[in-house]
């Protein structure tokens, strides 16, 4: 049982002893001894990170943890990141994990976000049928593994009239040994919600709740009833859901003050969030298609935290596939929602990697990672084909779809032109070394000192090589297994990120239940469903020229030079270059993603089945590669059916079913079958 120093504090009157220790998990960690001697006094300071206790006579409760003894808490304002445990969340979707089965589908990703210092796992719920089932497996995963998990209610999918209801699902779960507690109070969150009555929603839970939703101070709703906000936009931005413009420019850090602002000294939850594209077309009932700039927003942005100091940090996100912003592994167990066509063959297990010292840093309350560093490793990044490319013949965004939300824009992704046609390098060094970048032939090279580093360098077509030289000796070399096309991938706008990094990290490839969408909508025929990357690189490029790029002294933030200079740590900079023209024929209509050759013919599900109301919808979707986990089982894989046409007609689901049917319905009704015991013409 590890011993809690007890020593008279010099700072302090004699009759004051100070408990020194970095974190104090569970009240059974004092000793008895300890115990009676505390109460020997009439006070006591007692040091648990950033913060002090100050104990008197009377019963208590510290942050969670029950105390056997007579005391009292006091506290003084927290500083850095010591408040408590569960100030490291990260948002994880349940509605994509419908196919886990047990406890053990989840503990790969509990133990993982663990090892990093996250403390707890903000589950995403919308109204699934299934979502209870998975909840259970997460929460006893999570004890199992020594996690913590709250809930996060997805407003997509509740709605602000259900606060009794949202009340009673969290009351559900409250008092799980897994439930994250804040203040002793059972922590809950949201996605939106705007509106909810949150004294309703208290009464129902029947316990103390620290509310902390994802409102939107900007609109004026009184934040009077909340225990603090979550703030959602993790991304440059206009200010209207899309990517900044000259015009209308609004950084992650503005969001903060708003936020912060408006607060008050209530808590806040700060997001941090690497990337952020999303290309769903008609072939599902979401269709929507942006991007936000990105670029080194994940490097930048974990600067801006260390010197923000929030109380809390939530990481958008761990599994959401579709908006391309997770840091989780592709082989986590999920299903297909549509965003195969993106994900297949694009790692961004490597962001993990730079997270880690930053949250180190961050629990210290420092305002560097640079002493969390202990080995060298170098992590990169770049988008797949250029954004000039033209895949307007191939591309499944080039139809019209609903747009009833205003984020569908037909072709490029909306933002196309933040993005910079660059390789990303973040250098994690412990000692000053030389960086060599092989582009497509292009060779860069800069002076990257120790500690955590960022650079950018022009974005050559072909393989992309990488190497670390230090006195004379080459200690980190290799070549991407992603090489850079002049092309569209399988046919599309690509603008997600492959994220690698050296020493190389294991192959993390996509599961079949992960792949399951891949062909619908699919407008070429070469791509196949399956991983086709392998773990061979291909030959390194050969060599065209050379550049040596310049390096800024630590702490000088300079102006942008051409994707040469070393970005600044807390701004985020577009680079803009000259575009194709907007009709100029790619050199090639496929590559990477599901590979030219992955070998097989394109399968796709031609038959599947669903339990009663869901029969004939399941029949009729299932027979044309649209087979939904969940209410829907696909019974027989092969050459994709064609399509009815379009009759126009938007579905939906009947008043007083729940929104398992909406994709269904949407899908189906739009292609000539409108079942009215289950669907409706909105």
């Amino acid at each position: 049982m590890p011993m809690i120093k007890l020593r008279r504090s010099a700072a302090r009157s004699s009759d004051h002893l100070e408990i020194k220790r970095g974190y104090l998990k569970k009240a059974e960690d004092l000793t008895r001894g300890e115990l009676r001697e505390l109460t020997t006094h009439d006070e006591y300071t007692v040091y648990f990170g950033c913060h002090y206790f100050t104990i008197h006579d009377s019963p208590c409760t510290v942050y969670g943890e029950s105390w056997h003894t007579p005391c009292q808490k006091t506290v003084d304002r927290p500083t850095g990141l010591c408040t408590l445990y569960g100030k490291y969340a990260l948002n994880f979707l349940i509605g994509i994990v419908s196919n886990r089965n047990s406890t053990s589908d989840y503990d790969d990703d509990m133990k993982r976000a663990k090892s990093l210092g996250i403390d707890a796992f903000a589950l995403n719920i919308g109204t699934d049928p299934y979502t209870d089932q998975q909840l259970q497996l997460a929460y006893d995963s999570a004890a199992d593994n020594d996690m913590k998990v709250f809930l996060s209610l997805d407003f997509n999918w509740w709605h602000i009239e259900q606060a009794a209801e949202v009340g009673q699902k969290v009351a559900q779960y409250a008092s799980k040994p897994a439930q994250l507690l804040v203040d002793d109070k059972v922590f809950v969150s949201s996605f939106a919600g705007d509106g909810m009555n949150v004294a309703e929603m208290r009464v129902a839970v029947g316990k103390s709740v620290f509310f902390a939703p994802n409102f939107h101070p900007s609109t004026g709703i009184d934040i009077t009833p909340v225990d603090g906000l979550l703030n959602w936009m993790a991304w440059p931005n206009n200010g209207n859901n899309k990517a900044s413009t000259a015009e209308h420019s609004i950084s992650v850090a503005d969001g903060d003050k708003e936020y912060v602002d408006a607060l008050g000294g209530k808590a806040y939850i700060a997001p941090v969030s690497p990337w952020f594209f999303t290309h769903f077309g008609p072939e599902v009932s979401y269709s929507k298609n942006w991007n936000f700039p990105s670029d080194l927003l994940w490097f930048n942005r974990w600067n801006e935290i260390l010197e923000l100091k929030p109380r809390f940090i939530e990481i958008v996100t761990w599994n959401d596939y579709g908006e391309s912003h997770y840091i989780g592994p592709l082989s986590s167990p999920h299903t297909d929602d549509g965003a195969s066509k993106w994900v297949n063959d694009m790692p961004h297990e490597g962001w993990l990697d730079i997270s880690k010292p930053y949250i180190a840093a961050f629990k210290a309350g420092q305002s560097s990672p640079d002493s969390h560093i202990s080995s060298d490793e170098l992590v990169y990044w770049y988008r797949p084909a250029p954004r000039g490319v033209n895949c307007d013949s191939t591309d499944t965004c080039m139809v019209p779809a609903n747009n009833d939300s205003g984020n569908y824009f037909m072709g490029r992704p909306d933002g196309w032109e933040s993005m910079a046609d660059s390789v990303f390098i973040v250098s994690l060094l412990t000692a000053p070394a030389t960086v060599q970048v092989n582009s497509g032939g292009t060779v860069h090279n800069y002076e990257a000192p120790a500690g955590a580093s960022a650079k950018e360098v022009p974005m050559g077509v072909g393989a992309q090589s990488f190497e670390v030289n230090r006195d004379g000796e080459t200690i980190l070399s290799g070549t991407s297994l992603k090489e850079v096309i002049d092309g569209c991938v399988c046919g599309l706008y690509n603008f997600n990120a492959y994220v690698g990094t050296l020493p190389p990290g294991s192959n993390d490839v996509l599961q079949p239940e992960g792949l399951s969408a891949f062909t619908q909508g699919l407008r070429v025929q070469t791509c196949q469903p399956t991983p086709s990357l392998g773990t061979v690189p291909p030959p390194a490029p050969s060599l065209s020229k050379s550049t040596i790029l310049p390096s800024s002294p630590p702490g000088v933030t300079k102006a942008p030079e051409p994707c040469s200079a070393i970005l600044s740590t807390v701004v985020t900079v577009t680079v803009t270059e000259a575009m194709a023209p907007p009709n100029s024929p790619p050199t090639r209509t496929c590559g990477g993603g599901g590979g030219e050759g992955g070998g097989g013919r394109n399968r796709a599900c031609i038959a599947g089945t669903g339990a009663n109301n869901y029969s004939g919808l399941c029949s009729f979707c299932c027979s044309y590669g649209y087979c939904p986990s969940g209410p829907c089982t696909c019974t027989n894989y092969g050459t994709p059916i064609p399509l009815p046409p379009s009759t126009g007609a938007r579905g939906a689901p009947l008043i007083g079913e729940d929104d398992s049917y909406l994709g269904l319905c949407s899908f189906a009704c739009d292609h000539g079958y409108c079942p009215p015991t289950a669907c409706r013409i909105a």
